[in-house]
């Protein structure tokens, strides 16, 4: 962990002022546009607070690759690559709906090592170090033990494809019969977080980008928790389908999901 610690000091850091700007602005007027599509929103505060996070990690390791999601990677073929989503969330925070946060990881020659995940409205920290454990705000977290489908509560997102949104639609429909509950709060950082300290049993969502999940792909890791592809194969940044769970009901929900033929 001594190793680590200077990067995770960073990733905190760069977080809590992300966090500060997200404070600042909320509840007021925004600059919105759109990228990909109508629903794929960005506001000026999603690249201030990039702006700033890029600032921040470029100021203590200048020769460190970042990749954001509003300006791309910087800093060449470094082996040591940050991973930001400045604003997950953005259309809960275009609407004041309170469930955004900041997501900050740390890759080193391709694997992950350090991930922050900052709720920004409750003020919750997660963070995680390879091998170290998960926390929030210091305390250590843990997944749940929840084995049974029908007593778990899930989580999903829908991606800004219409392809996707469409497949997706088609499995939630087919799975709430079998599980207590599903939710779609809007932010796959926070719903993975949420993983982490067994406030939810499982997600899963189709699309992500490696900036939507790499810090909670850690946290939950580092919580005892699994993450996959649609068919139990190890889970790689960037792939069209990601299944996290407590670990106890991974193979039950990877079965219900039936993703199988899913692009991976």
């Amino acid at each position: 962990m001594t190793t680590q610690l200077p990067y995770l000091t960073t990733a905190i850091q760069a977080a809590r002022a992300a966090g500060r700007i997200q404070r600042y602005h909320a509840g007021g007027e925004l600059e919105i546009d759109t990228k990909s599509t109508e629903i794929d929103l960005v506001t000026q505060v999603d690249t201030a607070c990039e702006a700033r996070i890029r600032e921040i990690i470029t100021g203590a390791h200048p020769d460190h690759a970042v990749l954001g999601e509003e300006g791309g990677q910087e800093g060449g073929s470094s082996s040591h690559r940050w991973i930001v989503d400045p604003l997950d969330g953005t259309i809960n925070y275009a609407h004041d709906f309170p469930f955004y946060c900041v997501s900050i990881a740390l890759e080193i020659d391709g694997i992950l090592e350090v991930g922050v995940v900052l709720d920004s409205v409750r003020g919750e920290l997660f963070t995680a170090v390879r091998g170290q454990g998960a926390f929030v705000n210091g305390a250590p977290i843990d997944v749940s033990k929840e084995s049974e489908p029908k007593k778990a509560l899930l989580a999903t997102g829908f991606s800004y494809r219409a392809d996707l949104v469409r497949q997706n639609l088609e499995i939630f429909a087919r799975l709430l019969p079998e599980v207590r509950s599903i939710r779609r709060p809007g932010a796959a950082a926070l719903d993975l977080c949420y993983v982490a300290c067994g406030r939810l049993d499982g997600f899963w969502e189709l699309g992500l980008n490696p900036w939507d999940a790499a810090a909670g792909v850690l946290i939950i890791q580092e919580a005892g928790g699994s993450i996959s592809g649609p068919s139990a194969e190890p889970y790689r940044l960037g792939m069209d389908v990601l299944v996290a769970s407590n670990g106890h009901l991974h193979a039950k929900l990877l079965e219900l999901l039936d993703l199988g033929y899913a692009l991976a």
